[in-house]
């Protein structure tokens, strides 16, 4: 039966009903209806749903599932009431396992878009999983007062639109910040600056209540510390910050206000001028600090186990001379010193560089060097890639580093390992690799983001016969 089409500017008001074929690497089902693609929201591959449209465009549409008709084996009831509403997942109705085998195969099929290998010749790392819930330490909370709510909104956008999700708790954020949900809510609400409020930043550190061992190793309960960065746009009058300390104090958190850029982020509780949170890495005997607008991982659990495996990916031993680049503040670097003869970590944020320059100095590694250096242009010429490396670690952002790919192979490592929060970069810069003569060993994800369509994935490189340029 065929069905009258619709003009661009008017939805559709009925729900339809559809057949999903398969899912796209943003974790939508994709059906066609009436000769287009349907991109559908919170459906599975071989359900049958209906759907409400949302959107619609030139060469395809998009729809929100409102009931299954027919459901998938790997169908879950999501574990948070507000994941229909919220942007900030877009998986929680699909198994924890199903999910990481899912970003496999998305990781699986970017490669073999860009080397032309087939899933079934590349070698695959183990699937990296933790905790599925409470896990996120790092997040920007949208504020916003709509009396009609009654009162303050302190949460994520809703899918598909600009505002913010009513919500007073969250499955995803660790549980130290999903419980100030609601009191941030009535905090907000309250203040005579509401309106001048548009963000929180969380972030969130560990404090080692038992200290070290005889040994002087990292050992002792961890307990979480919450850090929050209020952003403002007008002065704040001397009422509201103290009703913000008062609920700093009470809430046993760090206080933080921010102004203006994050140049003018200070801290205003705890009274003291360390403004450093921590987290630790039990197994290199490591603690790094960090400020709360510094980036860090989010997820602590695989966060500790993607360095593990990547550290055994590289063979390290005390012969060894490391490159870290986009080192951050030294993730990789520190725990990477404590096996290697000597690491060089670069990044391109000169504060970034000084942070890492601290953690050395903090737990006493002195075979590290820190360089600022914009990796996005060429590196020849800088004095520390004249150096001679053995192993390379390369964790760039989203955008990859297909820059400098065939300058970091003329290094001539033995091994290298890719970090990337994005595969179809990856998927690319292995290409360029295998091309300047490397052979990729093996690749695999980590579950850095349940629940949502974010890819973490790893590979590693052998080097080939050819000889250092």
């Amino acid at each position: 039966m065929s069905r009258r089409r619709h003009g661009r500017g008017k939805l559709p008001t009925e729900p339809v009903s559809l057949v999903i074929e398969s899912l796209s690497h943003e974790g939508r089902g994709i059906a066609h209806l009436d000769g287009k693609v349907a991109f559908v929201d919170g459906a599975l591959e071989g359900e049958q749903v209906s759907a409400n449209y949302v959107r619609r465009r030139g060469r395809f549409d998009e729809l929100k599932t409102v009931e299954v008709l027919n459901p998938s084996s790997i169908r879950v009831t999501p574990p948070c009431e507000f994941a229909g509403l919220c942007g900030g997942c877009s998986l929680q109705h699909m198994d924890s396992d199903a999910q990481i085998e899912f970003k496999q195969s998305v990781l699986l099929e970017q490669i073999q878009h860009a080397t032309g290998k087939a899933p079934d010749d590349i070698e695959l790392l183990p699937k990296l999983q933790d905790a599925t819930q409470f896990y996120r330490r790092k997040a920007r909370l949208a504020v916003r007062v709509v009396s009609k709510k009654g009162g303050g909104l302190v949460g994520f956008r809703e899918k598909y639109s600009s505002f913010i999700a009513d919500m007073d708790d969250c499955k995803v954020l660790v549980e130290e910040v999903a419980v100030l949900i609601r009191p941030l809510r009535d905090l907000i609400t309250g203040l005579q600056g509401c309106l001048d409020i548009p963000q929180i930043e969380v972030a969130v550190g560990e404090e080692l209540l038992n200290g070290e061992d005889a040994a002087g190793s990292v050992s002792g309960e961890l307990r979480l510390r919450v850090a929050l960065v209020f952003r403002h746009l007008q002065p704040l009058s001397e009422a509201d910050t103290q009703s913000l300390i008062q609920f700093a104090q009470a809430q046993s958190i760090h206080l933080y206000l921010q102004p203006g850029g994050n140049d003018t982020v200070h801290k205003v509780f705890p009274r003291d001028s360390f403004e450093r949170l921590q987290y630790y890495l039990p197994e290199f005997n490591l603690q790094l600090n960090f400020h709360p607008m510094d980036f860090t991982q989010i997820n602590a659990g695989i966060n500790r186990k993607i360095i593990s495996q990547a550290l055994s990916l590289l063979e390290l031993s005390h012969d060894d001379t490391v490159l870290d680049l986009f080192c951050g503040l030294g993730n990789f670097t520190l725990a990477a010193a404590r096996l290697a003869k000597k690491v060089v970590g670069v990044e391109g944020s000169q504060e970034m560089v000084i942070r890492g320059s601290e953690n050395a100095s903090l737990n006493g590694l002195s075979n590290i060097e820190f360089h600022a250096a914009d990796l996005f242009q060429p590196i020849s010429e800088k004095d520390w890639a004249a150096q001679e490396y053995s192993k390379i670690i390369l964790d760039p952002p989203r955008s990859g580093a297909i820059e400098i790919i065939s300058e970091i192979a003329n290094l001539g490592a033995k091994i290298i390992v890719y970090i990337s929060c994005n595969p179809a970069t990856l998927a690319r810069d292995t290409a360029e690799l295998i091309s300047a003569g490397y052979q990729l060993r093996a690749a695999g994800v980590m579950d850095m983001f349940p629940h949502t369509t974010h890819v973490e994935s790893m590979a590693v490189f052998d080097a080939g016969k050819r000889p250092r340029k």
